[in-house]
């Protein structure tokens, strides 16, 4: 079903006022509350880049962002598309429309970057479209300086691309720090 389902893809400045409240009350919907809900910082982090969604009878039922985000690698800086606020209407999960949002989502990252970065307890869902779990520590970049986070390890899945650079997939690898979760 999902490769009939038709995802529209715009940047966070071309959303309509409409767009943004069905996203919001999509992201609140699609996540557990509690600590495990969406955020205001997991919505702030959505914002800035580029969105994929997925309607059904003129409400967006399924949504993934891309944002840049600069990772290091062993040391090495990449321009990474990062995927956030990947989220399906409790009542049309199972039904491909994350699948497909993901799969554009998967394809735009493969375009437009030298890597693709996510952080995911859901890892089978996402390896389906070519991610893999990152093998190597995982850092937090402070102004003190690089924190270790192990508890991100094995949570974050990386996405190769034409212009990834050939690097160590056991080497560190870091974001940088900002409110909410830094992964």
């Amino acid at each position: 079903m999902a490769s009939r389902i038709a995802v529209r893809s715009a940047a966070t400045a071309d959303l309509t006022a409409a767009d943004l409240i069905q996203l919001r009350q999509l992201l609140w919907a699609a996540f557990p509350k509690g600590e495990d809900g969406f955020t205001e910082d997991d919505w702030q982090h959505a914002m800035g880049g580029q969105h994929f969604v997925a309607e059904s009878d003129a409400v967006i039922v399924s949504h993934a962002s891309v944002v840049q985000r600069e990772i290091h690698v062993g040391g090495v800086a990449l321009r990474t598309g990062y995927v956030e606020a990947v989220g399906t209407l409790p009542d049309r999960q199972r039904q491909g429309f994350g699948s497909a949002v993901m799969r554009a989502a998967s394809e735009h990252v493969r375009t437009a970057y030298e890597r693709g970065v996510l952080g995911t307890g859901e890892r089978a869902f996402y390896e389906r479209f070519g991610w893999r779990t990152w093998e190597g520590p995982a850092y937090v970049r402070t102004t003190d300086g690089p924190e270790r986070t192990p508890d991100e390890e094995g949570f974050i899945m990386v996405l190769r691309t034409a212009s990834t650079p050939d690097l160590d997939p056991e080497a560190s690898i870091s974001c940088d720090w900002r409110p909410g979760d830094a992964w």
